[in-house]
């Protein structure tokens, strides 16, 4: 019979100092391990730190299963991964040290928000989709791909969590309750790893669709009161389709998201490049009709991952090499080395041109140059994905006539621009001013909470301690629960300069 005694707490490690670390705050719980916000004083960043629950951490095999798990996630090396710093044991407890993302996870904004609109979720597809095919690359499966798994960080990034699972499994015959698989996850699961069959690829394409589906939709595509439930609804049940669930959804996006959890494995995608090339199609259809950004905002490692761009480059470099080798053939000559090369210098020229992305390698006159988008929403999504001063800028220059509510979330965009991405807070401050009168005519606690915090942390950084102090003393204990909630990495740097302020 199992034990159904409670779990032994761990303890809270907020403010403890141990080893390069000092931790700040909690950030959450799992099946295996707490996780803390920490600043790394090394080297002057904040980390997060993932520690084994102090009951696990008796047990050998959790403890191998934790160290497993680092592995995995370490050899991934991706924009779109979270990236495991270290891994080590202090004072008796073991941690793993991985990048910090400042945002929330889908689930919590699913939660927050309800269903996504259609272009974003084309948007965190192809990311989750690209960090798949860095996962495929190195014949690494995730098993565990869920809205609790995918961060969205405040500037549109998104950054899969938690690859650990992919190697922490021996076998494909754990049980659904075993510490560390959350009980939520068989709303995700594959119907070949509920069986305990062989997995590969298409088994985290399949939970990646049924999460597209959840973000959609607003709720899973199959339900139930128990593990077992849900799981037998996975291998027998066939869900509503989408477009009878909205009708914004266009039919190509439906029809991939269907595909993509097919209950036979055959039936989806072969791979995740095969996939990425699929949504790169879609994404020039979503262009023609408005509802999301075509292909050109695609990054490089996006662009060359996908199936088409892939075999393509291959097949030009190929060509280029079989060229090279004929001219070893027979007598040298130097016009026909002259001419190898400069075919050479052309072709590589043109592959750049056309694997260049549109906005993560653009050079400072590039930037300048904002495309206008098809909508104030769009333009807005825009500059959440390029995180330019221009970008936010351009929000406002090209829909003025927008509403006040989205001209606030660009000024917004912008001011943790200056404060957070560049480190100019002399900028910041106009804008604040503008977002204090906003504060004050729509008698919003939020934005004067953000204003505050932004007005402290410029004020501070530039020696004007008084002002610093000012803004300082308006701010509640309740709007500083409200940045911690909504601002996380605004209200760290609130706190850093709290601290120089002698709080």
């Amino acid at each position: 019979m199992k034990d159904s005694s409670p779990a032994e707490p761990s303890p809270d490690l907020t403010g403890r100092e141990w080893g390069d670390y000092r931790v700040l705050r909690q950030l959450g719980s799992g099946g295996m391990a707490d996780v803390y916000l920490a600043e790394q004083r090394s080297l002057g960043r904040q980390v997060a730190l993932k520690v084994l629950r102090a009951e696990l951490a008796r047990d050998a095999s959790y403890v191998q299963r934790f160290s497993n798990e680092a592995r995995a996630a370490a050899s991934l090396v991706h924009p779109n991964i979270i990236q495991i710093f270290e891994v080590g044991k202090e004072d008796g407890i073991h941690f793993i040290a991985q990048e910090y993302v400042p945002g929330k996870n889908l689930a919590q904004l699913l939660q927050r928000d309800g269903a996504f609109k259609p272009g974003l979720v084309l948007d965190i597809l192809r990311q989750v989709v690209s960090a798949l095919c860095k996962a495929h690359e190195l014949r690494i499966v995730h098993r565990d791909l869920k809205p609790e798994n995918i961060m969205l960080s405040h500037s549109g990034e998104v950054k899969v969590a938690d690859f650990g699972l992919a190697r922490a499994l021996n076998t494909d015959t754990e049980t659904l309750t075993q510490a560390g698989v959350a009980m939520g996850t068989p709303l995700y699961m594959s119907p070949e790893q509920i069986e305990g069959r062989p997995v590969d690829a298409r088994s985290d394409i399949y939970s990646l669709g049924v999460t597209c589906y959840h973000l959609l939709s607003g709720t899973p595509p199959h339900t139930g009161e128990t593990a077992l439930a849900i799981a037998v609804q996975h291998l027998n049940s066939t869900p509503k389709p989408l477009a009878a669930v909205r009708s914004d959804i266009s039919e190509a996006l439906s029809a991939i998201v269907h595909r993509m959890f097919a209950k036979q494995p055959d039936q989806r995608p072969a791979n995740p490049n095969e996939l990425l090339g699929e949504l790169r199609e879609l994404a020039a259809e979503a262009a023609r009709d408005g509802w999301a950004d075509g292909p050109e905002s695609w990054s490089l490692v996006e662009r060359t991952a996908t199936h088409g761009s892939s075999s393509g480059v291959n097949t030009q470099l190929g060509s280029l090499m079989k060229a090279s080798a004929q001219l070893q053939v027979g007598e040298w000559k130097w016009g026909r080395v002259l001419l190898g090369v400069t075919a050479a210098l052309l072709l590589g020229v043109a592959l750049g041109a056309v694997s260049r992305p549109e906005f993560y390698l653009a050079g400072p006159s590039r930037v300048l140059s904002v495309p206008k988008r098809s909508s104030a929403w769009a333009q807005l999504y825009h500059a959440k994905l390029s995180e330019s001063e221009a970008a936010w800028l351009a929000v406002e220059r090209e829909f003025p006539q927008a509403s006040t509510y989205l001209h606030r979330l660009a000024k917004q965009g912008l001011v943790r621009h200056y404060l957070i991405a560049k480190g100019e807070p002399r900028k910041a401050l106009p804008v604040l001013q503008t977002l204090r009168q906003l504060a004050i005519s729509e008698k919003s606690q939020p934005l004067e909470a953000f204003v505050m915090a932004g007005e402290c942390i410029a004020n501070q950084q530039l020696g004007r301690l008084s002002e610093a102090q000012k803004a300082k003393g308006q701010l509640t204990a309740d709007m500083r629960d409200e940045l911690r909630n909504a601002e996380s990495q605004l209200y760290d740097m609130l706190q850093t300069s709290l601290e120089k302020l002698g709080e």
